[in-house]
């Protein structure tokens, strides 16, 4: 059959694109032309051929199907133990099977793969950890995301991510001058209570350029004052720019590599124009992983490192505490039993499990915390990892990954999880309105706030004062 009018192998190119798409509610009809899509098997072949490198072909030659990967993988124990939701089944019976039949595969073929690489699968890479061999099946699920989209399987809420960063270079329709207005928005918002402070926007040769997750100036712009309010407190000198402030990549769920390029080189164009010491980016897992460690090769980066050096937000708020630019007020510390949910993409993938816990040495009571079991890079996902989160056709699979995550939170009595991540934020409120455990959920920004000491010359003069 012709390629459908939504569904089809042709990334987003524009708005109108965007917008027809959009306005398909819930993907009907992108998945009605979905069950028709031949698979294009020259195209495919040719796509294994150029893409399909030494690394992988060995992996996946070398898996010996010993199981061993079985116990690491939380969809698998979530699953009743299901065969099914091993991890080298997995692979073996997706990307495997499109490899040993060259291509040769058909629509319903192409389905259950779907299925398989954005419900089976977050990416989350815990499995590497236990196999022998040290194979990576995140890394080859995720190529086989990119495998799958290039045929046009894939799920409609994720090429309209990835065409959102297409057009807009966000992962949603925010414009360079809508961006602006929020910063002076917020900033305006914040000037009776934090006089003086401003969210300084194409400033030159600072020592910090911030960027964000587009959902924060989109839906919840406050989180971007806090983010100034902290900085102000600070001391420092810092920006944001006009392009290239959005750091996530929906394409990274998606599988759309070309997309992954576009987006993390407006990031990288921001830092050679503005030419920060660093950047800093905001409390969001992928965004990191997409910009910092994957995002250097994606753009071809010889060296495989971005323009400058590049910090995730625990990273500054760690140097902030640490350094007495930011002081706790002690008095003010939690109080109540607390956990913290460790980011597959910031801790296991990039070793910011210590940097997380010295934080919460400053924020919580001493004998306040309690770990997750496991923790640290043994941490399970979320459950709403890799796109999970945001998949309407995938919502009773990923419903039923939030009782791991649960499990863990109630075994450790804790009645607040903080969580530096977006996703993992997303994840454990819709666990708490899933499955109700009386749990609160927190950034670390809103908690700063709540306990940090203003030094005197920050705080607004009364008027007697004046």
């Amino acid at each position: 059959m012709p390629e459908g009018v939504y569904c089809n192998r042709k990334p987003i190119q524009n708005d109108t694109e965007l917008k027809a798409l959009l306005a398909d509610t819930r993907g009907r009809q992108y998945y009605e032309e979905m069950k028709s899509l031949d698979v294009d098997k020259d195209k495919l072949r040719t796509t294994l051929k150029n893409t399909f490198k030494s690394r992988l072909k060995t992996w996946l030659d070398i898996c010996a199907r010993c199981g061993m990967c079985a116990d690491s993988c939380f969809l698998y124990l979530v699953n009743n133990r299901d065969p099914k939701q091993v991890p080298s089944y997995k692979i073996q019976s997706t990307l495997g099977e499109i490899v040993r039949r060259n291509g040769d595969v058909d629509n319903a073929f192409m389905h259950y793969a779907m299925e398989v690489a954005w419900s089976k699968c977050t990416c989350c890479n815990r499995c590497a950890q236990y196999c022998p061999h040290g194979i990576d099946i995140g890394v080859m699920m995720s190529y086989t995301r990119g495998i799958l989209n290039s045929q046009g399987f894939v799920p409609w809420e994720l090429k309209i991510g990835a065409g959102m960063h297409r057009v807009y270079r966000a992962q949603m329709d925010v414009t360079p001058e809508e961006w602006v207005e929020t910063c002076e928005w917020m900033a305006e918002e914040q000037q009776d209570e934090w006089p003086g402070l401003e969210i300084p926007v194409d400033k030159e040769d600072a020592d910090i350029m911030y960027t964000c997750n587009a959902r924060e100036p989109k839906h919840y712009p406050e989180d971007l004052a806090e983010a100034a309010i902290l900085f102000h407190i600070a001391g420092e000198n810092w920006t944001v720019p006009s392009r290239g402030w959005e750091q996530t990549s929906l394409s990274l769920f998606a599988g759309d590599w070309e997309a992954c390029k576009m987006q993390v080189m407006e990031v990288y164009a921001a830092m050679e124009r503005l030419r920060p010491k660093r950047m800093v980016g905001t409390e969001c897992g992928h965004a990191h992983r997409a910009t910092v460690i994957e995002g250097p090769y994606w753009a071809g980066r010889p060296d495989g490192q971005p323009p400058v050096p590049c910090i995730h937000y625990v990273e500054w708020v760690a140097e902030a505490l640490r350094t007495g630019k930011l002081k706790i007020d002690p008095t003010k510390r939690l109080k109540v039993p607390v956990t913290y949910q460790d980011s597959c993409n910031y801790i296991r993938n990039y070793g910011l499990a210590e940097i997380g816990r010295e934080i919460l040495s400053y924020i919580v009571e001493p004998g306040y915390f309690i770990e997750m079991t496991p923790n640290k890079e043994h941490n399970y996902c979320c459950g709403g990892g890799g796109g999970f989160n945001g998949i309407g056709m995938f919502r009773p699979q990923r419903n039923r990954a939030l009782l791991m995550k649960r499990e863990q939170i109630l075994a450790t009595g804790a009645k607040t999880v903080i969580s530096p991540c977006h996703n993992c934020w997303d994840a454990i409120r819709d666990l708490e309105e899933e499955y109700p455990i009386g749990i609160s959920w927190s950034f670390l920004k809103p908690l700063l706030l709540s306990m940090v000491i203003v030094p005197e010359h920050l705080k607004p003069k009364e008027e007697d004062e004046e």
